[in-house]
């Protein structure tokens, strides 16, 4: 089945409207089949009371991107809820953008692997992870998430006869 654009579009302005997209200002910049791409400009907010950015930054990064790095994989009326997650804090980083990207390992039936890369601006790499996920039929769908935030229902995730 061939991807619906639209769906795209609308799934990353859905995303970036949530409400912990938006504390914490990750911005979603692609999905396709196995990838997403996201970035976060780091302000003072991130920061932890030692002045560095807080692990909890980095995690939630990661997570955001192994989640979208498979989403394209799962039927339209699936979603996914993390069962474990493993990040790797490989370098500090202090201002500017971090850049996320997000790499589908294995999209099964019932289980889901991937990968996520935390870079900074010069392509530094601060962060590395891994989410395992369990796919979740009827539970936690974007269709619910659109509902949730009282936007209009999204584009059908794949088109006709693709």
């Amino acid at each position: 089945m061939r991807l619906n654009p639209e769906h795209i579009r609308a799934l990353v302005e859905l995303t970036n409207a949530g409400p912990y997209f938006r504390l914490l200002s990750i911005e979603v910049l692609d999905i396709g089949p196995g990838f997403s791409r996201s970035r976060v400009g780091l302000e003072e907010k991130h920061r932890n009371p030692f002045g560095m950015i807080h692990g909890g930054v980095y995690s939630s990064l990661v997570d955001t991107g192994a989640y979208l790095a498979v989403y394209c994989d799962l039927e339209e009326d699936a979603g996914l809820v993390t069962l474990d997650l493993s990040v790797h804090n490989l370098a500090k980083a202090r201002d500017g953008f971090l850049y996320v990207e997000g790499k589908r390992i294995k999209a099964g039936r019932n289980i889901c692997l991937a990968e996520a890369t935390i870079t900074d601006a010069d392509g530094k790499l601060i962060a590395h992870g891994t989410s395992k996920q369990m796919v979740t039929p009827g539970l936690q769908t974007m269709a619910q998430a659109a509902a949730a935030m009282g936007r209009p229902p999204l584009p059908p995730k794949f088109l006709p006869g693709a």
